[in-house]
């Protein structure tokens, strides 16, 4: 698996005042942007092929993006100009063209470690797999999941208390026919009236049912989402371990 996809088009409003001029994925993180640390993620298991989909302050993104030494690696990045209407499955409408081959997808507010990444490549059995933690209750906003063994039944924000047992922390890897299926289904959603308001998550779930989507458990491994203010220190006390070697 040699390139990967991060979604980073959106401005992250629930963090204001700190977005107002620069996307969540550059805020500082003991001493390095979110995407300085997923990027980081990403090379350390033989990334070699970046592709960042960007919105909200393309230009500053970009301009840290080129800033970053790329040595044995590129980055690219795609701009999505409807980021302001447009949920993220929009945004893997825009990189439809990069979903080419083998590949991860990462939300552009997910805090990874490289043993993280590592873990879903070595976990990637079925065309599409879901990175999932398992906690013992969950909320409102998790998206959560209903797996039977490593097969994924259903994913969404909506699933009931007793259908769900585990939550996708924002990390999928798409091998062997699973870009193109994925693919095919993300041009397929985009073709209908509601297609822009739409989670590329919800793709996932409107695949589940076929048995080409499974799980893989980063269970016992730390990772951070970064969506609303409170979860700023936790993000900052995980990436400060990271920085200790930790």
């Amino acid at each position: 698996m040699k390139k990967a996809i991060i979604l980073s088009a959106g401005q992250g409003s629930r963090l204001l005042p700190l977005t107002a001029d620069q996307p969540k994925c550059l805020i500082d993180f003991s001493g390095k942007s979110l995407i300085a640390w997923q990027i980081e993620a990403l090379v350390a298991n033989g990334i070699e092929r970046i592709a960042v989909v960007t919105g909200f302050r393309d230009a500053k993104l970009d301009a840290v993006l080129a800033a970053i030494p790329q040595q044995g690696f590129s980055i690219g990045s795609l701009f999505n100009p409807f980021y302001k209407v447009a949920d993220n499955l929009g945004s893997c409408w825009i990189a439809r063209d990069e979903m080419d081959e083998d590949f991860i997808i990462l939300n552009g507010d997910t805090l990874v470690s490289p043993e993280i990444v590592a873990r879903l490549i070595a976990g990637a059995h079925r065309p599409i797999t879901v990175t999932i933690d398992v906690k013992p209750s969950y909320d409102l906003d998790d998206m959560k999941v209903q797996r039977e063994g490593d097969r994924l039944l259903q994913i969404g924000k909506r699933l009931e208390p007793h259908e769900t047992n585990a939550e996708s922390i924002g990390m999928l890897a798409f091998s062997g026919e699973g870009p193109a299926i994925f693919r095919t289904q993300v041009e397929a959603m985009m073709r209908t009236p509601e297609g822009v308001l739409n989670w590329y998550l919800k793709a996932i779930h409107a695949l589940a049912p076929s048995g080409v989507v499974g799980t893989v458990s980063i269970e016992g491994l730390p990772w951070a989402e970064v969506d609303f203010p409170e979860d700023l220190p936790i993000a900052r006390a995980l990436t400060e371990g990271w920085a200790r070697g930790g």
